[in-house]
């Protein structure tokens, strides 16, 4: 096994296993990734358009009984100084000064709260799509799914079922960090496991629900753990052709305890120049997928604009609030004419975006 091989193989668009793609993640240099995965994006997007999303990240509570070791945002259930579950005002005031400012869509996602289960979020989404029947709800996550199936005693597939009746529209792929047991029970023991992502992932797809796949890499997880990973994502993309898109990001580590014990460990943040590999190898692998989205969220934007050369097609989100990301101490706001000017230096023209990739 040899990177140039490999790369012949990539370049005559057959697909690469997962002892390859180990390969190229340990060998291979970073212009020969950038070169590869550039050419598959030029490959599945000749237009030459970069996209992007304007919607804003809705955390109606931040409580939480799982105590994921990587999380700044979560609040223990008996935290009251913390700890919170927004009004029905309060969202409503958020979701209609998104809409005001050009937004399409409201990524909702929560804690896992010990006493809220389906019937509250039946009750709010069909609240919100009387009140904004245009609103796109891109809603919950798996590991939110699994939770509130055991809150309201009832299978995940049920509660999908009735969250998608209420107005869910499509589902994030949040809750999926590493795909792989050894480290999930390292980093977050009491959340869903992979199994359960995986299968609420197809479950939904079964209903004709679209969703997003995500990783969160740059903390205990090996090579070979982010490479499992992607391939347990290609596998349920080859049966169901369900998941829209897949966004990488690294760990922050900010003000939360695996944060704290991998600096005081010697540990260092993932650079940029780490992202890039990694985003780069997932556009080469995910040979099914036909979006790759930057994280500018994490990367900041002049990193998220290198991307575009490194097999992205996607700019993410013009975000109005996010609140999980930036609890770590990492967030950049940044503004549409920003976004736009970003990714006409890269060399591509900027288009708006609804959460099927549907241009606007």
């Amino acid at each position: 096994m040899d990177v140039a091989a490999i790369s012949d193989k990539v370049l005559a668009s057959e697909r690469i296993t997962p002892s390859e793609a180990l390969f190229l993640h340990d060998h291979a240099d970073l212009a020969t990734l950038a070169l590869l995965a550039d050419e598959v994006r030029q490959r599945k997007h000749p237009e030459g358009i970069v996209t992007y999303i304007i919607d804003r990240n809705l955390n109606p509570t931040n409580i939480c009984v799982t105590d994921c070791t990587f999380c700044s945002f979560y609040a223990k259930p008996q935290d009251k100084e913390k700890g919170y579950v927004l009004s029905r005002d309060d969202i409503y005031s958020r979701v209609e000064e998104t809409l005001a400012l050009g937004g399409v869509q409201i990524l909702l996602q929560n804690g896992h709260h010990p006493t809220m289960g389906v019937e509250w979020f039946e009750e709010l989404f069909r609240d919100l799509m009387a009140r904004y029947p245009q609103l796109h709800l891109h809603a919950m996550s798996p590991p939110e799914i699994h939770h509130l199936s055991k809150v309201s005693k009832c299978t995940t597939l049920e509660v999908l079922q009735r969250l998608q009746c209420a107005g869910m529209a499509s589902m994030p792929g949040g809750g999926a960090e590493i795909l792989t047991e050894g480290v999930r029970e390292k980093i977050a023991p009491r959340k869903a496991t992979t199994e359960d992502w995986l299968r609420i992932m197809e479950e939904a797809h079964s209903l004709g629900m679209k969703t997003t796949a995500t990783m969160m890499f740059g903390h205990l997880e090996s090579g070979a753990d982010r490479v499992e990973h992607l391939d347990r994502l290609r596998q349920v993309q080859d049966r169901t052709g369900g998941f829209t898109a897949y966004i990488g990001w690294t760990f922050q580590p900010g003000g939360n305890p695996l944060g704290d014990r991998l600096v005081t460990e010697g540990w260092h943040k993932a650079t940029h120049a780490q992202y890039f590999r990694m985003t780069a190898l997932s556009r080469i692998f995910l040979d099914n997928f036909d979006n790759i989205q930057a994280s500018f969220v994490t990367q900041g934007a002049d990193a998220a604009a290198l991307a575009l050369r490194m097999g992205c097609n996607d700019f993410g989100s013009a975000m109005l609030e996010e609140n999980v990301v930036s609890a770590a101490g990492c967030f950049e706001l940044v503004g549409i004419d920003k976004i736009e000017q970003q990714i006409r230096d890269a060399g591509f023209e900027p288009r708006r975006r609804t959460q099927a990739y549907e241009l606007v």
